[in-house]
């Protein structure tokens, strides 16, 4: 029981410092957020969320990958992000719209999580304005990881787009499939394979 408590204390202190780095929340604001959240585990394979739902709660991921994807009529689908520690996960455009998503999110390997319903921290926002600065804070990061994900989709080959993959998730390619990440460059394995070639050539 000790190495639990222990294993536990050390998460929420990940996650404290994570969210101080953001934006600096007092103690206060602290012990009544991290009262809203539940630990969670996702299996390989399981979903956090699926296209059709209408998302309810955000995820701080602790351990493990997920992706998020898209999936077309025939069935096609197309790697929009991946997630590693430390960062939030949730359907962002469901929560705020109240609409159902249209995203999955999906764990690539097993993850840890802890969960907390989006309506109860919005309900913090009155009384702990640095919540709410933090979680301002989140929202302008997902527009600017949003922007430049389209930007090097519309302006970059594809071999500058694996370089900026290999930078943004360091170690993954030894983690996961490489259909996701040829999936997330716009790709196909093929052509990631020809491009990994054309590198240790050189």
């Amino acid at each position: 029981m000790q190495k639990t408590d222990a294993l536990s204390d050390r998460l929420m202190d990940n996650f404290k410092s994570f969210l101080n780095g953001l934006s600096p929340v007092s103690t206060e604001s602290w012990n009544r957020f991290s009262t809203l959240f539940t630990p969670k585990i996702l299996k390989k394979g399981d979903y956090y969320i699926k296209e059709g739902q209408i998302a309810n709660e955000i995820g701080f991921l602790q351990t493990g990958v997920l992706r998020t994807f898209y999936r077309n009529n025939e069935g096609v689908e197309y790697n929009k992000h991946f997630f590693l520690p430390y960062c939030f996960i949730g359907g962002y455009a469901s929560l705020i719209s109240k609409k159902s998503s249209l995203i999955n999110q999906q764990a690539l390997t097993d993850c840890s999580l802890l969960v907390a319903k989006f309506k109860d921290i919005q309900d913090l926002y009155h009384t702990f304005p640095d919540i709410e600065r933090m979680a301002s804070v989140v929202a302008e990061q997902l527009f600017i990881q949003k922007e430049k994900r389209e930007i090097e989709i519309v302006l970059l080959d594809a071999e500058k787009r694996y370089h900026i993959f290999q930078k943004d998730f360091p170690l993954l390619e030894q983690q996961i499939p490489q259909y996701h990440i040829a999936s997330y460059l716009g790709i196909s394995p093929t052509q990631l394979s020809r491009i990994r070639r054309k590198i240790l050539s050189r």
